[in-house]
């Protein structure tokens, strides 16, 4: 799998619009393929990325049902409420390891790094997590679930400087190749469901394949 990432001349405004400049020119990469047992509500999962020369953006749009978020605090159990996933190596070498940026639908993320086999996981400081500027179009907690559909999004800048501090990161330009993959999941939902951007060859849903990500190809 390819994701293109789109250069901006200037960086996105503060909110969480799909379709609000710069996003609206941007295409999409839908959250198709799924792990485990095909779930009985499979939301429309679609992810857009740009970048310029201090960040990474991200934005995630889901049409969506039985839509729930309880983790509170960052560094919660966010995969366990309605939840996208930006899993990535800065690199296309994946034995650098790689960051897992976790966000329910009301903006409450987890960020980890992955140094690579036999080392342990790195918990980013909460203070580092405020770094990544957020907007989503939900409230931040939804409890009881919704189970009417929605349609939400969440959106964030993601500072390099911030990778930089855990992994020696290749700095995005033109041909720069990273390796990732996005995931759409619901752990703890009435409908939980585990959904991927690249296939991910796996028996039971597992994130954490590496092996797995496709290519994020910098224009």
């Amino acid at each position: 799998m390819l994701c293109k990432v789109v250069k901006l001349v200037r960086p996105p405004k503060g909110d969480a619009g799909w379709d609000s400049s710069p996003w609206k020119n941007i295409p999409s990469e839908g959250i198709a393929n799924y792990m485990g047992k095909k779930p009985d509500h499979f939301p429309k999962a679609e992810v857009k990325t740009a970048y310029d020369d201090t960040a990474i953006y991200v934005m995630f749009r889901v049409e969506d049902r039985y839509i729930r978020a309880v983790a509170a605090e960052h560094q919660g159990n966010v995969w366990e409420d309605s939840c996208v996933e930006f899993f990535f190596t800065p690199d296309s070498d994946l034995s650098k390891g790689y960051f897992n940026l976790e966000m329910n639908c009301g903006g409450t993320l987890l960020f980890h790094f992955q140094p690579g086999a036999g080392k342990e996981r790195i918990v980013i400081p909460k203070g580092e997590c405020n770094q990544i500027r957020c907007a989503h179009s939900l409230p931040r907690i939804v409890d009881p679930e919704i189970v009417e559909p929605v349609t939400w999004t969440v959106a964030y800048r993601l500072p390099l400087a911030l990778l930089e501090k855990y992994c020696e990161a290749i700095t995005p330009a033109p041909r720069v190749e990273w390796r990732a993959n996005f995931y759409k999941c619901a752990d703890k939902t009435s409908h939980p469901h585990w959904l991927t951007w690249s296939p991910v060859d796996f028996p039971k849903p597992n994130f954490h394949l590496p092996h797995s990500f496709g290519i994020l190809k910098f224009e």
